[in-house]
């Protein structure tokens, strides 16, 4: 097995040596040269921190590299003596180490500050108590150095030679030597460096000092005050009935000039109080931190803290609700997308109409601007305020007018979400309904995508109620289809009229003709009404030239659109049958539209399109035309009330499905019936702030609701425990695996089952997938029948599967040969980094049609109802279903749902769910998974595969 790597300061990969490379060294090694000294000294450490030992070059350079007094020859070769080997096997020190300490103590006594000062750091790396304790006088005498360099320095190796297991013994007095150097001290560094000490290794005496110098605080340094704040948050989690007497503290270091401590003062003001004077300080420290910072990334932290107090601490966040707003000014997305989401839960009725503005103000700006994301950024706006309005219906009337500007968007996303959004409202908000309605019908032929044009066109034909509404929605639609026929049949003996100069050509005829056989025995040419022009063209009048009205869309072979064109005719003839008395008004209208609906069929099996008209499309519009020429009330009931009442309900459906996720997410704490409660009325207030009382108070209510109760679940915790090694294994090992976002933390148990004392035990660990070991544990002398956790961090980078295999290797007295027990391997659950995730059916089909990963994965289950089989595989994936409930009551043999989660990562997983009941009983169908990662898709579906068979 290869050597372990020791604790250094320097590495660097380098190619194995060979004996002659060592005698090269040597040789430089003894030459004048001191270039070629340090070359000679860098290969040497280089070979030594790849696995070589190179015993002979020891003495060389006692000899002749321990006397030069070159700076950069002194710091390699302190460097040097960190990486060699100072004991044998049995952990005594070796004789020849003797040699170095008298050129140790030679430099801690040196002329020149920067000699003195890396020996002393070096001294803070050694663990040999031989080597340190001649030293010790030398290095107590650089604390009181005139060079501030120095004095920190020195400082350090006293808290290093302290901690080793016999420093107490040798620097007995170093914390009072340390606390009276502090006393002294001017130097900030060399300040916080002594702190530092009195705060590991003598708290007391660090805590008399910070309390005795409660007022001089914030005149100190900022590196001196971020000890101060690790020092508080340490006491008070070890004793929270003391942090009444640092919190004033920590209020006053809040107006430090430094954004790191203000930072901090904010996060250990939050951990250490809850009440509301607290939290309040810390949340417009963090606004202010928000609006003072220009990194992206800083700003993204902040936002997290916020996101935080937002869900314990809401009441007081929604007064910093338009605070939180300015963010919106920062150009990077992830940042608004955050301050929108945040903003969007601390919404009330009170600051509603204060978001609302702020929301136009910024939809107005992306105008007004040309930036990259533009689109992107008014997505989400208009996504805000269809949450807002939906939420709270008052502010509807102020918005609705400015976002159908937007209803002929470029970004097609973002106008989709806007007529969602006037769809939704016009419903719930019925006084708005006749100004919609007219924006709409006075906008709609700036619609330009196929999409936002068949949501419109369902407005108009549910929503036109008046005379004049449906007389006007029938007009716009005719307007934006332009004149009839789409196409035309032109005889050879006729010749093709000239448009007239007021009317102006939408379409144009192909010029391939086909011959064609008229019923009157004259020959034809048939051609097709297209975009662009071939000559000889044969042209068509039409009325209007935009690209985004109805007649180009259907002219590209939309017929989807002209199938919603024909039911919203439909619609709009059957409600001006009931608000018209003129029977000769609705047969005029009536025949228009039949018109309109044949052409539209007649375009549609015309051979000279690119793609026919389909089968649904067709039969729809036929459909339409039969209800036009023969309509009864049951019919008429069906097309004018059972379309609306069904939206209606998709609308309850879908604000009940939100309540009851907001429900889910709301923290449930039960305290238990034999818990201590303090009566805070009944204490004495004596000696305590405002802040302390407040304090008293959030925690008794913290108490009474079992906030302070730990929800841990120990079958859970069981459950992360792997067993290792069998039990008649000579060591016996088990891992708790825990698993948090990026991270995988081993805690490993070795148990020495055997009478003989393991020497050198090693925890063996390797990966395969995208898993990387952070450290390799080092080794480890185990006494018999005596137990050793070690901890091994690997890290994560995808949500791939991943495996974790080793071995545990150890040496015993009696055997020369290494011992090697296998391990069993640990396989990494692709569920520990996915979970379940909501988002628009709109995104969801986006995604799905953008992500290039496919998974096709058979049904293959024992299961035979199909509810059954879904809930199976949304508990076995992690996943949220986004298919609403009521579209999957019934039996009807089939069943379709749509899936989504969220890693750790920010990948989003997206499956699909088809199934079909056979006539034996037996569930068929295929399960699709998509991903922009491989890796997801992979694991996901080896995940579906394994547990779709169970029922459990």
């Amino acid at each position: 097995m290869e050597k372990m790597e020791k604790s250094c300061s320097l590495l660097i990969h380098f190619d194995k040596g060979t004996p002659a490379l060592a005698n090269e060294i040597k040789e430089a090694l003894e030459a004048n040269d001191v270039a070629a000294k340090v070359d000679a000294l860098k290969k040497a450490i280089m070979l030594l921190l790849n696995g070589e030992t190179l015993p002979q070059l020891f003495i060389t350079i006692v000899r002749y590299v321990l006397p030069s007094e070159d700076h950069t020859i002194q710091k390699l070769l302190l460097l040097y003596l960190e990486i060699i080997d100072k004991t044998d096997s049995r952990g005594r020190v070796l004789p020849e180490m003797i040699l170095i300490c008298q050129n140790l103590r030679n430099n801690l006594q040196h002329p020149n500050e920067y000699i003195r000062g890396v020996t002393l750091r070096f001294l803070c790396r050694l663990n040999e108590t031989e080597i340190i304790e001649p030293l010790i006088p030398s290095v107590l005498a650089n604390l009181e150095h005139r060079h501030p360099f120095i004095r920190r320095n020195a400082i350090l190796a006293v808290m290093s030679i302290f901690k080793l297991p016999q420093g107490e013994q040798l620097l007995v007095d170093a914390p009072e030597m340390i606390e009276r150097a502090l006393a002294s001290e001017q130097d900030p560094s060399a300040k916080r460096n002594a702190f530092l000490m009195l705060f590991t290794c003598a708290q007391d005496r660090a805590v008399n000092y910070l309390l005795t110098h409660v007022d001089s605080v914030s005149d100190w340094g900022e590196m001196l005050q971020m000890i101060v704040l690790e020092l508080i948050r340490k006491v008070c989690r070890t004793n929270r009935g003391e942090k009444g007497k640092y919190i004033k503290i920590i209020i006053s270091l809040l107006n430090a000039p430094s954004t790191a401590v203000v930072y901090e003062c904010a996060g250990t003001l939050v951990s250490l109080s809850s009440a509301p004077t607290a939290i309040r300080a810390a949340a417009n420290t963090y606004c202010q931190l928000l609006l003072s910072q220009s990194d992206n990334n800083v700003k993204l932290i902040v936002l997290d803290r916020l996101n935080e107090l937002k869900t314990s601490h809401r009441e007081i966040m929604v007064e910093l609700i338009m605070d939180v707003l300015r963010a919106l000014s920062s150009p990077n997305l992830d940042i608004r997308r955050k301050t929108i989401d945040i903003a969007l839960e601390l919404i009330t009725p009170r600051n509603v109409d204060e978001v609302v503005l702020t929301l136009k103000k910024e939809v107005v700006k992306t105008q007004s601007t040309e930036l990259e994301k533009n689109g992107e950024y008014r997505q989400m706006l208009v996504q805000a305020i269809h949450s807002c309005a939906i939420k709270f219906p008052e502010v509807a009337s102020t918005v609705v007018h400015l976002l159908m500007d937007f209803l002929g968007d470029n970004n097609v996303a973002s106008a989709i979400d806007v007529v969602i959004f006037v769809r939704e409202i016009i419903e719930t908000n019925p006084k708005l309904r006749v100004s919609i309605i007219t924006r709409l019908l006075d906008t709609f032929y700036q619609i330009r995508a196929a999409r936002v044009c068949s949501c419109a066109l369902w407005i108009i034909g549910e929503y036109c109620l008046s005379l004049s509404e449906v007389e006007s929605g029938i007009a716009t639609i005719k307007q934006c289809l332009g004149e009839l026929p789409f196409f035309t049949v032109i005889e050879d003996s006729d010749t093709a009229a000239a448009p007239k100069p007021s009317q102006q050509v939408t379409s144009i005829t192909v010029s391939s003709r086909r011959p064609a056989i008229l019923a009157d025995g004259t020959y034809a040419t048939q051609s097709a009404a297209s975009e662009t022009a071939i000559p000889p063209p044969t042209l068509v009048q039409g009325t209007l030239s935009s690209p985004g009205n109805l007649r180009s869309l259907i002219l590209t072979g939309d017929f989807f659109l002209g199938a919603v064109v024909a039911c919203t005719l439909t619609k709009l003839i059957l409600r001006l049958e009931e608000v018209q008395s003129s029977k000769a008004e609705v047969n005029k209208a009536t025949t228009q539209a039949l018109l309109i609906l044949v052409s539209m069929l007649q375009l549609g099996q015309s051979s000279y399109l690119p793609h026919p008209i389909d089968n649904d499309s067709s039969d729809r519009i036929v459909l339409c035309i039969r209800l036009l020429c023969n309509t009864g009330d049951e019919v008429r009931k069906v097309w004018l009330q059972s379309c609306r009442e069904s939206f209606v309900k998709m609308l309850a459906d879908k604000q009940f499905r939100e309540t009851q996720e907001i429900k889910a997410k709301a923290q449930i704490s039960h305290a238990q019936p034999d818990d201590l409660i303090d009566f805070y009325h009944l204490k004495s207030r004596k000696g305590m702030s405002q802040l302390e009382l407040e304090d008293e108070v959030q925690d008794d209510l913290k108490r009474a609701t079992g906030e302070f109760t730990k929800d841990g679940d120990d079958a859970n915790r069981l459950n992360r425990i792997l067993q290792l090694t069998g039990f008649s294994d000579p060591v016996y090992a088990e891992a708790y695996v825990t698993v948090h976002h990026y991270d995988i933390v081993l805690d490993v148990t070795v148990i020495n089952r055997t009478k003989e004392t393991l020497q050198n035990l090693c925890l063996e660990l390797a990966t395969m997938g995208d898993l990387k070991l952070v450290e390799r544990p080092q080794n480890y002398t185990l006494a018999p029948e005596s137990s050793k956790q070690i901890r091994a961090n690997i890290k994560v980078s995808s949500t791939e599967t991943g495996v974790i295999f080793g071995n545990i290797v150890y040496e015993t007295s009696n055997v020369l040969e290494r011992n090697v027990v296998v391990l069993n391997d640990i396989h990494i659950d692709i569920m520990d980094y996915i979970s379940p995730a909501t988002c628009a059916d709109v995104a969801f089909r986006t995604m799905w049609a953008e992500f290039e990963w496919e998974n096709k994965v058979a049904v293959n289950t024992v299961i035979q109802d199909e509810k059954e089989f879904l809930d199976h595989i949304i508990k076995s994936t992690n996943m949220k279903c986004l298919t609403a409930p009521s579209a999957l009551d019934g039996e009807c043999g089939f069943l379709a749902a749509n899936l989504y989660a969220k890693s750790v990562f920010g990948e989003d997983a997206l499956v699909n769910v088809s199934i079909e009941k056979q006539s034996d009983g037996k569930l068929s169908g295929y399960i699709r998974i998509r991903s922009k990662t491989q890796g997801i898709a992979l694991s996901l579906g080896d995940k579906i595969t394994l547990k779709q068979k169970g029922s459990s």
